[in-house]
C-alpha cells in the first residue's frame, strides 16, 4: 500500500504545483504580458505544442511545472515582458499564483462540507463551540466561571472559529487561561481562569466540557468552509512562530518523506476506503492553503521574496528614479533557492530518521 501512498503524494504535489504556476499563467495573460512557455511537469520534455508566442509543454516527471514569462528572470526591451508592467500588474501575477493554492484548499473543503450530491460530503451533525454541560465535579461552574449555555469566542486573545480551536489553545495555555464567552447576547471575559485538565470518573484526564451538537444547515457549511480555510492560515503562522521561538525545532518539520507517512496513516488508520478519501482530501486541503501561505513569506526564490523585492525597487525608485536591475534579483533567487534545497534535503533526512526511530 505504501506504493499507493507515495504515487497519491506525488500528484497531490505535482497538481498543487501545477495549479499554482497556472494562477501566474492566467494572471499574466489577463494583463497582457508575454509567457514563453507554460509546462506541466519537470524534467525532459514528452509533448510540446506552440499555440501564438507560448508554448505549452508535458514535462516526463510529474512534479509540478513552471511559467516562464519574458523579463522575470532578466531585464527585457519588449514592452510585454513582465519588467516592463506597472508594480500593481507585477503583483497580481506574483500573487495568483499563492491565491489558486488557497483557492484550490476552500473548494476541497467545500465540497467535503457542503456537496451534499457527492458520497464524500460530510453530513454529521456540528459540534458546535457552546458549552452544553459539565462532567460531575468540574470546580468552575458559577458566574464567576463557566456556564452552560456559554460560547466560547476567544482563548487568551485567539479568537475561536471551530470546536477543534478550543482544543488547540487549551493545550497551548500555561496555568491559567483568560477566555471570553458569549452569554446571554454580551460577552464575558473570565481572567485567568485555572482551567486544566483532571481526572474525571468514567472520561479519564478531562477538561471538563460537554460541547452542544446541531444538525448543520447550508448556512453552517457555507460558514465552516470559510473557518476551515482561515483556521488553516492560522495554525500555519502558529507553527512558523513556534518554528521562530524555538518551540519546535526541524526534527518537527516534515517534507515530502514525512508527507508520504501522514498520508499513508490518515489511509490506513480510517475505518473505510470512503473516510480514508475524506482524510486525504482534508489533507491535500490543509496543504494547498499551506503552501499558499508559505510562498507568501518574503524568502529569495518564492512569490513572496519576489513581492518584497518589487516593494524594495519601488522605494529605491522614489530615492533615484532609477530602477533595480533584474539579475539582481536573479542572484538572489538562486540563492535563496541553493537554501531552500539545502533546508529540504535537511528535512528529507530527517523524515527518514523518523520513519527508523532515530
Amino acid at each position: 500500500m505504501i506504493i499507493v501512498y507515495i504515487l497519491v503524494a506525488i500528484l497531490m504535489f505535482g497538481i498543487l504545483i501545477a495549479v499554482h504556476e497556472f494562477g501566474h499563467f492566467a494572471a499574466a495573460k489577463l494583463l497582457g504580458v508575454k509567457v514563453n512557455e507554460f509546462a506541466i511537469g519537470m524534467g525532459p520534455r514528452i509533448l510540446h505544442r506552440q499555440k501564438g508566442e507560448t508554448e505549452y509543454t508535458l514535462r516526463l516527471f510529474p512534479i509540478g511545472g513552471f511559467c516562464a514569462m519574458e523579463g522575470e528572470e532578466e531585464d527585457s526591451h519588449d514592452p510585454r515582458a513582465f519588467n516592463n508592467k506597472p508594480a500593481w500588474k507585477r503583483f497580481i501575477i506574483l500573487a495568483a499564483g499563492a491565491f489558486m493554492n488557497f483557492l484550490t484548499g476552500v473548494l476541497i473543503f467545500f465540497f467535503l462540507l457542503v456537496g451534499s450530491a457527492s458520497p464524500i460530503a460530510v453530513t454529521d451533525t456540528l459540534t458546535t463551540t457552546t458549552i452544553d454541560r459539565f462532567m460531575t465535579g468540574f470546580p468552575l461552574e458559577g458566574e464567576n466561571g463557566l456556564l452552560p449555555g456559554d460560547r466560547i469566542v476567544e482563548v487568551d486573545g485567539h479568537a475561536v472559529y471551530l470546536r477543534e480551536d478550543i482544543d488547540l489553545f487549551f493545550s497551548r495555555a500555561g496555568a491559567t487561561m483568560d477566555l471570553t464567552v458569549e452569554r446571554d447576547g454580551r460577552r464575558v471575559e473570565l481572567k485567568d481562569l485555572p482551567l486544566q485538565k483532571q481526572e474525571y470518573e468514567g472520561e479519564g484526564l478531562r477538561y471538563g466540557l460537554y460541547f452542544a451538537q446541531k444538525e448543520a444547515t447550508l448556512l453552517d457549511k457555507l460558514q465552516l468552509t470559510w473557518y476551515n480555510a482561515i483556521d488553516t492560515v492560522r495554525l500555519v503562522w502558529v507553527s512558523l512562530g513556534d518554528l521562530v521561538s524555538g518551540a519546535v525545532g526541524i526534527r518537527d518539520m516534515s517534507g515530502p518523506v514525512g508527507i508520504v507517512t501522514m498520508i499513508s496513516d490518515v489511509g490506513t488508520n480510517a475505518g473505510s476506503a470512503l473516510l480514508a478519501v475524506r482524510g486525504i482530501l482534508y489533507f491535500v486541503a490543509f496543504i494547498a492553503i499551506n503552501l499558499a501561505v508559505m510562498n507568501l513569506l518574503p524568502i529569495p526564490a518564492l512569490d513572496g521574496g519576489q513581492i518584497l523585492f518589487l516593494v524594495v525597487d519601488k522605494i529605491y525608485g522614489l530615492f533615484t528614479r532609477k530602477r533595480i536591475d533584474q539579475k539582481y534579483l536573479g542572484y538572489i533567487n538562486g540563492a535563496g533557492f541553493i537554501l531552500l534545497i539545502g533546508l529540504m534535503v535537511v528535512v528529507a533526512f530527517s523524515d527518514v530518521m523518523k520513519l527508523f526511530g532515530k
